[in-house]
């Protein structure tokens, strides 16, 4: 044999094809991201830490990830290309070693009221066809197990237009397995009519109470009180029937009132087409409330619930039917598909058991199939999305995590670590935006970006191992190693929330005492039942403020100015000292430039190619017409402010001849929660996700309320900002309000006057009280998991 070396060989024993073991990133300008250069080792877990806001979800999610998903849809024909996102090569010089990116983000699964938990990670599916196959009675295929799918009949001549066109008689029949009466819903909505009017009043003496329904002025009472169906000076209880049916359910009729043709209707279907067909979180928060108080959801009486027709709910296997399979715990429900023994149906029960198997391994075992996506925290929402990778063969892939520990006990993020190494061990390239110090622990090489915020942030201020980064004088590497210690004394409440037989979802009849005027903290592992105890259970009243983890709506119009209504003050305050319309000053109405429309961007939509946006050449970028930009404020035009950061802008209307206290007071409450570097005029599409969450909480901060209730306020936060919010939280203490936090961080536990601890396990091993008390009796009693925790945390 010859003894010559092959072309494109390095060496003995390698391979050119081995040498590719990096992802090169020159360049990135994304976003803050300032002329990043950064090599990243392929087949490795590499974390990416940095201060909220500092750039990393950036360069991983809108850098690599997004070049990685835009090159694979380039592969597809045009015509598929037209039915998939399009998305824009991001602002980078040089990408190279790239693999196939899957992303497993934070999104919110979609809150439509038809997706659950089965449905979403198609184990539905596989039940339907399971039930379907070996149910009895048997009832039809898959679709008639589905409660998406309404049963149809039809009949008559259709015409078939080839050769010689001939009428055929035709009939078509689907079986579905929708409820008729709710819609495959679960819930029917009930009109609470007690909350439209006062019945013991006339409609000329104002009984409606409905917002910004007045008697005397308001042409839509006109129209009730003048139509000829009631008697406008008769209180409502003394109707006829026939009275009290024309004015509640009456059909569309043409109506005479004061000489101007109107349209009459019932007021159910003028509530139902006014009020109920529009999205409640685009509502004016008094309409929202008028909303929640007037619509009551209750159980469907016909399906009890479970969405299903009769016939789906009477075809059973083994005694159970599959809305029985749904409602089951998940755990639950992968032993009783272990014990079907169908060699029939042999390959569909080893993927159901795997798949189940999935989700207990992940943690998820407590939820049931049934259960609504919309309803999924943050953190389970994104191990959901996990469970289709879990079993995957596929290797070489870029896995890329946002904050996957979120939402999670001490005690779950080993689970979630072991996961995390799996996928890396079958070698895959895992990259982590993550915060946690047990997370970071794992990586086997950590990028820090930063050294700030916003335009302070965007440089990587370190590379290495976690050995290297505890050493580094970084944010990150200087707070790595802290841990809070327990307080000293702890304040003593003023009084308390009583919550009596508690038995929301999983919880046990729980009876327990929230004392008010102090930090209460409630913890316990994921699905152990602390929002079900507390969003459940307190009431959302006028005194109670709820600052949830639902995400924030806002297009690329919205930013930080317009959601916390910092823009009214401002423009009213223009308005006021150049004596013209405050409407000038808004680029969403009358100020906005007429070539662009106010977005400082003209967008030209390339069908499946990426669409192009280019700053406007009239207006510049600044989004308002030019005579705007000429009137002046403390020597300021309207698109300088809003290019201010929250400080600049704090100090500019704080003093001077700018002094505007309405905007002062808004801006102060940005600067408490920290986000000081954000500019007035950033659009939110542009925030991460721990930016959205405090830019909420400084919105409800400004709420009159008492008792301030927090989901995970910690969650996006980055060591260093946890110490800000445990100071924002006093404060608010040490002002009168009552705070009571949903949260799994030790720092948070260690800093609370109250703990109650919910367990011992998640599901129907939940739901009960494990622990009331100081977090110091918690630490020296070490009964519960998370007593374990603490106490090894603050190193007691």
């Amino acid at each position: 044999m010859s003894s010559a070396k092959r072309p494109g060989t390095q060496g003995p024993g390698s391979h050119v094809a081995d040498s590719h073991d990096l992802i090169r990133v020159h360049g990135a300008r994304e976003n803050n991201l300032k002329d990043v250069s950064i090599d990243l080792p392929k087949r490795r877990l590499t974390v990416f830490t940095g201060v909220s806001g500092s750039g990393k979800s950036s360069l991983v999610f809108n850098t690599v990830a997004a070049e990685s998903q835009r090159l694979i849809n380039e592969t597809y024909s045009a015509f598929v290309q037209g039915f998939m996102p399009t998305l824009a090569r991001p602002e980078v010089d040089v990408l190279e070693g790239l693999t196939t990116a899957i992303i497993v983000d934070q999104q919110r699964m979609g809150a439509d009221p038809r997706s659950t938990v089965g449905t979403a990670t198609d184990v539905n599916a596989m039940l339907r066809i399971l039930f379907s196959r070996l149910g009895k009675p048997h009832i039809g295929p898959p679709s008639a197990y589905s409660f998406n799918t309404a049963s149809v009949r039809a009949s008559g001549a259709i015409t078939v237009e080839r050769g010689n066109k001939k009428a055929v008689k035709a009939t078509f029949q689907r079986t579905g397995g929708m409820c008729t009466h709710c819609e495959g819903r679960g819930t029917v909505s009930d009109i609470d009519l007690t909350q439209l009017y006062d019945d013991s009043k006339s409609l000329s003496e104002g009984a409606f109470t409905i917002p910004g329904w007045k008697s005397d002025s308001q042409w839509t009472v006109q129209v009730y009180a003048q139509s000829g169906f009631v008697d406008p000076d008769k209180p409502i209880r003394r109707y006829t029937k026939k009275e009290l049916h024309d004015f509640l359910y009456g059909e569309p009729v043409k109506v005479k009132v004061n000489g101007v043709n109107l349209t009459y209707e019932g007021l159910i279907p003028k509530i139902q087409k006014s009020f109920l067909s529009k999205d409640k979180e685009a509502m004016q928060p008094h309409i929202r409330a008028f909303v929640e108080r007037a619509v009551t959801f209750t159980t469907c009486p016909e399906c009890e619930g479970t969405r299903l027709s009769e016939g789906a709910r009477s075809s059973k296997i083994k005694k159970i039917s599959i809305a029985d399979a749904c409602a089951m715990e998940i755990r639950d429900l992968a032993q009783w598909v272990r014990d079907l023994d169908e060699p029939s149906v042999a390959p569909l029960l080893t993927a159901l058991r795997d798949t189940l198997d999935s989700f207990v391994e992940i943690g998820l075992g407590y939820l049931s199939l049934d259960r609504p996506a919309g309803t999924l925290s943050g953190g389970e929402a994104q191990r959901v999305k996990m469970i289709r990778h879990l079993g995957s063969s596929l290797t070489d892939t870029t896995y890329v995590f946002d904050e996957p520990t979120v939402g999670l006990h001490p005690h779950d993020i080993q689970r979630m670590n072991d996961l995390l190494l799996r996928l890396r061990d079958k070698g895959n390239t895992v990259l982590v935006v993550e915060h946690k110090p047990e997370a970071i622990a794992i990586a086997d090489h950590v990028v820090d970006l930063g050294p700030g915020a916003g335009a302070a942030g965007g440089t990587v201020c370190f590379e290495g191992t976690v050995e290297e980064l505890r050493a580094a004088d970084t944010v990150t590497g200087r707070h790595l190693d802290d841990r809070a210690v327990l307080k000293e004394s702890v304040r003593k409440p003023t009084g308390a929330l009583e919550i009596r037989g508690a038995s929301t979802h999983n919880l046990q009849d729980v009876d327990v005492d929230v004392p008010l005027g102090v930090l209460c903290v409630v913890t316990g592992v994921a699905g152990s039942g602390k929002s079900s105890l507390i969003h459940g259970s307190v009431p959302a009243g006028a005194d109670v403020v709820s600052v949830d983890q639902s995400p924030i709506k806002g297009s690329r119009r919205s930013n930080p100015a317009t959601y916390t209504g910092l823009l009214d003050p401002i423009r009213k305050a223009f308005a006021k000292a150049n004596d013209v319309k405050p409407a000038l000053f808004s680029a969403n109405s009358e100020g906005a430039c007429p070539t662009c429309n106010g977005a400082g961007v003209i967008y030209t939509d390339l069908a499946m190619m990426a669409g192009v946006a280019t700053p406007c050449e009239d207006c510049e970028g600044k989004r308002f017409q030019p005579a705007v930009l000429e009137y002046r404020f403390g020597g300021r035009d309207i698109s300088e402010v809003l290019a201010m950061s929250v400080d600049q802008a704090e100090e500019f209307f704080g003093a001077g001849e700018a002094r505007t206290p309405a905007a002062h007071k808004i801006l102060q409450r940005l600067s408490d929660v920290g986000l000081g570097y954000l500019t007035l005029g950033q659009p939110l599409t542009t925030l991460s996700g721990g930016e959205r969450q405090r830019l909420k909480l400084a919105t409800h901060m400004s709420e009159k309320g008492g008792v301030y209730v927090l989901d995970e306020p910690t969650t996006g936060l980055h060591l260093a900002d946890v110490e800000q919010l445990l100071g924002l939280l006093d404060r608010l203490v040490d002002a009168g309000k009552s705070v009571i936090v949903i949260e799994h961080h030790q720092a948070v536990m260690a800093h609370a006057d109250w703990i109650i601890d919910l367990g011992p396990g998640a599901g129907h091993d939940g739901g009960r009280i494990v622990f009331e008390g100081t977090p110091a009796d918690l630490v020296a009693d070490r009964s519960t998991l998370t007593g374990e925790h603490l106490a090894s945390y603050v190193g007691a």
